[in-house]
């Protein structure tokens, strides 16, 4: 009888989990439109009253989107106004919506992946994830280990798609 042999294990693919990459932490809307009047327009003097009654430690530790869920014009400066409290309670904050605050926290500790951990390897990168990894993140780690990997593939280790292998200098 012979041994069983992990093929994966010998073949030396690395796996990349982008959920591994995922940060835990609760993600809240801080939503504009109770602070505008008659939810259409900024009045600057109750904007800037409300904003500064408001118990900011409710933010603290978090991860906010600064958006607004009404039709309405509302000024730059306001948004910027609510930032500037918010950035010294929230985890990260942002002005957007929540899927643009996924976007942006994924590219952040993406940006953080040094590619030359993956130099001339074969890299496959895990498709399945429990948390909500923006489909973005899959195209930024590719632009990130083209510079270093010697092939990239999808799935899991012992069923994946090629996406990207590099050229034999002959």
């Amino acid at each position: 009888m012979s041994d069983i042999v992990n093929r994966v294990e010998k073949s030396g693919i690395v796996s990349l989990n982008l959920e591994e990459y995922y940060l835990q932490g609760e993600r809240v809307v801080f939503d504009l439109k109770p602070f505008l009047f008659q939810e259409m327009i900024v009045k600057e003097k109750d904007f800037r009253r409300s904003l500064k009654e408001l118990d900011w430690s409710q933010y603290e530790g978090k991860y906010v989107a600064v958006s607004n869920s009404v039709d309405a014009i509302v000024p730059t400066w306001a948004y910027m106004l609510v930032m500037s409290y918010l950035v010294p309670v929230a985890q990260e904050a942002i002005v957007g919506g929540l899927d643009e605050l996924e976007r942006y926290l994924m590219t952040k500790v993406l940006s953080e992946i040094d590619p030359l951990d993956f130099q001339g390897k074969s890299v496959v990168v895990k498709g399945c994830s429990k948390y909500p990894v923006p489909l973005q993140a899959y195209g930024e780690v590719v632009k990130l280990l083209m510079s270093s990997a010697r092939s990239i593939m999808f799935g899991e280790p012992c069923s994946t798609v090629p996406l990207w292998k590099e050229k034999q200098i002959k």
